[in-house]
């Protein structure tokens, strides 16, 4: 762990208290104490998990219009919802650490903070969904479901609804690639090309290799994260290999065999220098995908400041309601009042 040198009796002791709940597994709630090294890398890495979903509803949300069928619109229309919610979810439990969403929307449009380098890639053909589906929400998964066991409770409870639908989307992916692989021979190669071109990129998705990693090793150690990047990226290797071959299509990698020394499939090197490019911004969409988002957070500026307007209406209602009902109150026992003077009197 960051060492940690708490200043007083105290503090030293609610630090051995937060050490000690780490180790033992608990779960760490916004009102305990935590080290304020934790706080920020929850918030970095709970900010870029919740950037990428956001972002990453552009690649498919492009092809909404020109999807093959209704039933494959109503599919994708409901996976990028999807997309949207688990954001807000992220985004949520980010606020627990005393950070704002619009502080948050400002670094990524600023470029003060990432998202995950497999979207700055096109969405070339139809295939591209079905690639997507299931390689870059299958390397999703084999990343999130661990989350599910963060050692930081907000983040692992929204995990375990976004984990739900993540599987449900690899799922969509891999039927639809299916589809196309069993079809024409054209559609088969438009599949075999979406693999070939998805591929690698979803291998990146787990980050760079350990002995590379700034945040992977102390994640790790704070149980925010339960597994190193390339503990993660062979696992999904592993799995993936034998759905390559169900579905009839070959992974772009002539150096992939199964190690039986090992227990698992050997792969060949990662072309690094492309991932560290795109990260830096000169990935092949870059530039239009944060273009994009800051146009739409610039056109829904209506509707946050309607919103405002309305919570700001209930709030002033909801005060007002107490002194009204003391008047309606008062008025009507002067009502009464009135009323058994006038019984008096006619009596």
């Amino acid at each position: 762990m960051v060492a940690v040198t708490p200043e007083t009796g105290q503090d030293r002791a609610l630090a051995a208290a937060f050490e000690a709940a780490v180790a033992a597994d608990e779960r760490v709630e916004p009102r305990d104490w935590m080290p304020e090294e934790y706080r920020a890398s929850l918030v970095r890495q709970m900010a870029q998990h919740a950037h990428s979903e956001i972002i990453g509803m552009q690649p498919e949300a492009n092809w909404i219009t020109r999807a093959p069928s209704l039933r494959r619109k109503a599919i994708l229309m409901a996976k990028v919802q999807d997309e949207a919610g688990h954001g807000l979810y992220l985004y949520s439990a980010a606020e627990t650490l005393g950070t704002s969403r619009d502080e948050l929307l400002d670094k990524l449009h600023s470029g003060r903070q990432k998202y995950s380098s497999i979207f700055n890639y096109p969405t070339l053909t139809w295939a591209d969904v079905g690639a997507i589906g299931w390689l870059v929400d299958g390397a999703a998964i084999t990343n999130q479901v661990p989350l599910c066991r963060c050692s930081y409770g907000p983040y692992a409870r929204a995990m375990v609804r976004i984990c739900k639908e993540e599987s449900f989307h690899q799922r969509q992916g891999y039927e639809l690639l299916l589809a196309l692989s069993k079809g024409t021979e054209a559609q088969h190669a438009m599949a075999q090309d979406a693999v070939d071109r998805w591929w690698w990129p979803s291998l990146m998705m787990f980050g760079p290799p350990d002995d590379e990693s700034a945040h992977s090793a102390q994640s790790m150690a704070w149980r925010i994260k339960r597994h190193s990047n390339d503990e993660l990226r062979q696992r999904f290797v592993d799995i993936a290999v034998p759905q390559s071959e169900a579905l009839g299509l070959t992974l772009p990698d002539p150096d992939i065999r199964w190690n039986e020394e090992r227990g698992h499939y050997d792969f060949g090197a990662i072309d690094w220098t492309e991932f560290w490019e795109v990260l830096k911004g000169n990935g092949p969409c870059n530039e239009q995908r944060i273009t994009q988002r800051r146009r739409a957070h610039e056109e829904g500026a209506w509707v946050r400041e309607a919103a405002a307007a309305h919570a700001e209406k209930q709030a002033r209602a909801h005060a007002e309601a107490p002194a009204q009902a003391d008047a309606d109150a008062a008025a009507d026992a002067d009502a009464d009042a009135h009323a058994q003077q006038h019984e008096e009197a006619r009596v």
